[in-house]
């Protein structure tokens, strides 16, 4: 397969998978609202953070305002990692490549950038905000369960699981990273009483709660953090995230699991196995927030290894001895 046609496939998925989570994450605080748990500026400000765009914000929208975070994070085309800009990039790399993925594919990806126009002349996103952002999600799993069923499990096929595992992966972090950021700043408060209401909101965000319920007799932050971090069967999970694409990147390199020939396995099996024999109780120990921007920061290093690895352009020896030449 060439990289450019890998490339694509990869971050196609990804960027789909990107509108979905920032739909989750606007709806953390969403339902604090909806429960009296977020009544200012401050919880908002958060979500800003995280995202790692909160000098452009300032300098654009100034105050952290719930229309103005919600805007920002969803219809505003400036904003790379916007609702709107993620599904317009994942629509392009999809029409770059629509010669290997299926055309329900196309037409999943199309009617869902075409919904998110309607939506944002209609003003629908303030104004019935739960129904907007489900339908983000909804549109995300379409698209997904389209791909599972419509496209050939080969080469194309385990790019796309990779970029869509590794991106949930890191927005399942950062959507419990906020979490923790807007409701216990500091590491000495991990672990007191908090209202079951907001940790309800946050499964539930996360498409969890069901399953954590079946799993738990009761709610708990150390428990929500063990079963999104650590938990083997649920499939939002980071260390599940993980695992899969590590199965998908061995598909695609032929390597056996355990063994690498290359940065992308070595970094992604290094960072998987960490979870393997990571502890709950050691991670709150040391400060949940702490692990989270320790694994997002090792993640993106997964990442720079799979570009590295698959889609740089490299130079050929000739090059290299006419690059050697001219300097």
């Amino acid at each position: 397969m060439l990289s450019r046609v890998a490339n694509s496939i990869y971050w196609m998925a990804r960027y789909i998978e990107r509108a979905e989570n920032t739909a989750r994450f606007v709806d953390v605080n969403l339902h604090l609202m909806l429960d009296g748990h977020v009544d200012s500026e401050e919880q908002w400000e958060p979500l800003v953070i995280i995202s790692g765009d909160v000098d452009q914000f300032k300098e654009r929208y100034g105050a952290p305002t719930k229309d103005n975070v919600i805007n920002f994070l969803t219809f505003d085309l400036e904003n790379p990692n916007s609702i709107i800009s993620s599904v317009s990039s994942a629509r392009e790399n999809a029409r770059t490549v629509r010669e290997v993925i299926s055309s329900e594919m196309w037409a999943q990806v199309n009617k869902f950038y075409y919904t998110l126009l309607d939506a944002e002349k209609s003003g629908v996103a303030l104004d019935t905000p739960y129904d907007f952002y489900n339908e983000v999600k909804l549109r995300s799993h379409m698209f997904i369960g389209t791909t599972d069923t419509t496209m050939s499990h080969g080469e194309a096929w385990h790019f796309e699981r990779l970029g869509r595992l590794l991106e949930r992966a890191d927005k399942t972090s950062r959507i419990l990273d906020a979490k923790y950021y807007m409701l216990l700043p500091r590491v000495e408060d991990v672990g007191t009483p908090i209202d079951n209401i907001s940790w309800v909101a946050l499964l539930k965000s996360a498409s969890a709660f069901e399953m954590y319920r079946k799993k738990f007799r009761k709610i708990t932050p150390k428990d929500v953090a063990l079963f999104l971090i650590l938990d083997l069967k649920f499939p939002r999970s980071i260390r599940y995230c993980l695992l899969k694409a590590q199965v998908s990147l061995h598909e695609i390199t032929g390597t056996v699991i355990g063994t690498f020939t290359n940065k992308a396995e070595r970094r992604l099996g290094r960072l998987r196995s960490d979870l393997d024999y990571a502890n709950i109780d050691e991670i709150i120990s040391v400060g949940l927030h702490e692990f989270l921007d320790g694994f997002q920061t090792k993640l993106n290093g997964v990442g720079d290894a799979i570009f590295d690895t698959f889609f740089s352009l490299r130079q050929t020896e000739k090059d290299e001895k006419i690059t050697e030449v001219s300097q």
